[in-house]
């Protein structure tokens, strides 16, 4: 089975770069463009399943990506609670909560955000949601529209890489990835962070 994994579009939540995680803004114009750009580089390939999260950023982006396509939403592919850090940017924590964030950058597995969730959480529901895609479509194509977190749960858990680098696994929005399933073996990337739909539109090729 071969998984597609998208992160959503921009919003204004990413322009000013504050934590997004529960809350639920939608896509502002360049969301909306990078989401036009993807569905254009997308155009043709097979895809049997379309899932997405609940969320309406992400719901905005499988919309606009898969138009033709039904679309099943589901709150296990929602991007981490990040708990007292939504809507907060880095600047606005550091002054605010400086000793916890430190800390839960270095050991995202052992610290958890209050009234949030800890990376264990987000990893238990992502794999779950992904055992599940691979059980019910084991010879098709399925895509996922979703964030940054579970996107880099599934990289970081067929690279393979240990949770410690969590942080360290790029996802633009509007990218793309690509992992194979085969029965009894782990994930292989087949396509990791993909955004060159999006550098051919910035530099004006059509």
């Amino acid at each position: 089975m071969r998984l597609i994994l998208i992160r959503h579009g921009a919003t204004e939540y990413s322009r000013a770069r504050r934590y997004c995680g529960f809350s639920d803004p939608p896509l502002n114009d360049e969301g909306i463009r990078q989401s036009r750009q993807l569905a254009a580089r997308l155009k043709g390939m097979r895809i049997d399943r379309v899932y997405s999260s609940d969320l309406r950023r992400a719901r905005q982006t499988a919309e606009i990506v898969f138009p033709q396509d039904a679309i099943e939403r589901a709150a296990d592919w929602r991007e981490m609670n990040f708990g007292l850090f939504e809507g907060l940017t880095h600047e606005q924590i550091m002054q605010r909560y400086p000793t916890l964030y430190r800390d839960w950058i270095r050991n995202p597995l052992e610290v958890r955000i209050p009234e949030g969730e800890g990376l264990p959480d987000l990893r238990r529901r992502v794999r779950e949601s992904i055992f599940a895609a691979v059980s019910q479509h084991e010879h098709g194509t399925v895509a996922v529209v979703t964030h940054g977190g579970p996107i880099r749960v599934a990289l970081c858990d067929a690279l393979p890489l240990g949770p410690a680098l969590f942080w360290q696994v790029e996802q633009a929005l509007g990218a793309w990835s690509a992992i194979d399933y085969a029965a009894g073996a782990p994930g292989a990337v087949i396509v990791r962070n993909e955004v060159s739909h999006l550098a051919a539109w910035e530099a004006g090729v059509p």
